[in-house]
C-alpha cells in the first residue's frame, strides 16, 4: 500500500475523531437548554469525551498488535459512528454524557490506529514530517469544526451535528474495509503488552518528550473547555462569532504543521521542539497579561492563544516522534502509551479548566501559562535524541 494512501486514510480518521471535540462547542447554550442543564454542566461533555479517549488507549494498542491494525480501526470507527447517531436521542444530561463517553472510546481507537499506521511507514525526521499531517488534520478539525458546528446548528439544529458526523464516520468505515494496510513485522507481534508498556514508561527518552507534547496539548484543551463560556458570556459573542474563531486557530496550527513538514529535517527535532514550546509560553503569557490589563478587549485574549497554537503545532509532532524513537520497545506500544498519556492529561486538564471556568479570562490564561512552563521543563530535562 502506498504511503500517500495511508496518510489520506489516517488524516481522514483523525479529522473525524477530533471533530467530536470541537464541532458541538458553539451549540453548548442550545444543548443545555434542551437538556434542562446548566451550560457549565454540558461543558463537562468535553472532559468526559477525553476520559473516554484516554481510558482504553492501551487496550486499543494491545488489540492492534495482536489482531491487526485494520480490524481494530474498523471497530473504533463503528463505535464512534454509532455513538454520534445516539447522542441526539439523549433526553437528559446524564444520557448525553454517557454517549459522549462512548463516543470518546471510539475516538480513542481511531487516534491510536492512525498514529500506529503512520509509525509503520516512517522513522526519524520523516516520522515527524508524517505526523505533522496528522497535526494538520487535528487542528483543521479543532478549528474549522467550530465553524461547521455553528453553520449546522443555525441551519438544522444541534442534533444534525451528530447525525452528520456519525453518518460520515460509518461511510469511512466501509471504505476502510476495502483497503489493505502494511503487515507489521513478526518480531514486533511477539512482544507482550503490559511488560512492554511498563518498560517504555520508565525510559526518560520516551517519557519527557511525551509529557512535553501532552502539556502543550493541554493548553489547547483548556482553552476549548472554558473559552465558550468566556467569549459567549463576558464578551457577548454569538455562536456564529465563536465559530468564526476557528479560522485563525486553524490557520495558526496549519502554518506551524507546514513548518515542521518543511523544516524539521534541516533544523533538527530538538531545536524545533524548543522553539515551539517557547512560543506556547509566549502566547499563554500574553493571554494572561491581556486578561489582567485589558479585560474588555477580546482580541488580547484569543490572538495570543493563536500564537500558542502555532507553537504547539511545532512541538507536538516532534515530541511524538522523539518519544517513539526513544522507546525501548517497538510495535504499537509506544504510540499507544504516548496517546494514553496525552489523553489522560487532557482529561485532567479539561476537568481543572471546567472547575475554574468563569466569565473572567485570567484563571484560564494562568492555567495555560503554568502548563506551558511545565512543557519547557520537560524539554530541557529530556535526553538528546541520540542518547540512551
Amino acid at each position: 500500500m502506498k504511503t500517500s494512501t495511508t496518510l489520506l486514510i489516517t488524516c481522514s480518521t483523525v479529522f473525524l475523531a477530533q471533530l467530536g471535540m470541537s464541532i458541538y462547542l458553539p451549540a453548548l447554550p442550545e444543548i443545555s437548554r434542551d437538556l434542562s442543564g446548566d451550560a457549565s454542566q454540558v461543558a463537562w461533555g468535553l472532559a468526559v469525551y477525553l476520559i473516554g479517549m484516554a481510558a482504553p488507549i492501551l487496550l486499543w494498542g494491545s488489540l492492534g498488535q495482536r489482531i491487526g491494525r485494520k480490524p481494530v480501526l474498523m471497530a473504533a470507527l463503528g463505535v464512534y459512528g454509532l455513538a454520534n447517531l445516539a447522542l441526539p436521542l439523549s433526553q437528559t444530561l446524564e444520557a448525553f454524557l454517557i454517549f459522549r463517553l462512548i463516543q470518546g472510546i471510539g475516538a480513542s481507537g481511531i487516534s491510536v490506529m492512525a498514529r500506529v499506521l503512520i509509525r509503520d511507514s516512517f522513522r526519524g525526521e520523516l516520522l515527524a514530517k508524517a505526523l505533522s499531517w496528522i497535526s494538520i488534520s487535528f487542528v483543521v478539525a479543532l478549528g474549522i469544526g467550530q465553524y461547521l458546528g455553528s453553520v449546522i446548528q443555525i441551519g438544522l439544529g444541534w442534533p444534525a451535528i451528530f447525525y452528520l458526523l456519525g453518518a460520515v464516520t460509518l461511510v469511512l468505515a466501509i471504505f476502510v474495509a476495502g483497503v489493505t494496510f502494511p503487515i507489521q513485522k513478526e518480531n514486533e507481534i511477539q512482544q507482550a503488552a503490559w511488560p512492554s508498556y511498563w518498560r517504555i514508561l520508565r525510559a526518560r527518552s520516551f517519557l519527557l518528550p511525551a509529557l512535553s507534547g501532552g502539556l502543550g496539548y493541554g493548553v489547547i484543551i483548556a482553552f476549548n473547555t472554558a473559552a465558550p463560556l468566556i467569549l459567549q458570556g463576558a464578551f457577548n459573542w454569538s455562536a456564529a462569532e465563536y465559530g468564526l474563531l476557528g479560522w485563525p486557530i486553524s490557520a495558526a496550527y496549519f502554518l506551524g504543521a507546514l513548518g515542521v513538514n518543511a523544516l524539521v529535517v534541516r533544523t533538527g527535532q530538538r531545536r524545533m521542539m524548543v522553539v515551539g514550546v517557547g512560543l506556547v509560553i509566549a502566547g499563554s503569557a500574553m493571554m494572561l497579561l491581556g486578561s489582567i490589563a485589558a479585560t474588555s478587549i477580546a482580541l488580547l485574549f484569543w490572538l495570543p492563544f493563536c500564537v500558542a497554537v502555532f507553537g504547539q503545532s511545532l512541538n507536538y509532532p516532534v515530541s511524538l516522534s522523539l518519544a517513539n524513537d526513544g522507546a525501548p520497545v517497538g510495535g504499537t506500544y509506544a504510540m499507544a502509551l504516548s496517546g494514553f498519556i496525552h489523553q489522560l492529561m487532557a482529561a485532567v486538564i479539561s476537568g481543572v479548566a471546567s472547575l475554574i471556568a468563569s466569565q473572567q479570562a485570567w484563571p484560564l490564561s494562568l492555567l495555560c501559562t503554568v502548563l506551558a512552563i511545565g512543557a519547557l521543563l520537560c524539554v530541557k530535562l529530556a535526553p538528546a535524541p541520540d542518547s540512551s
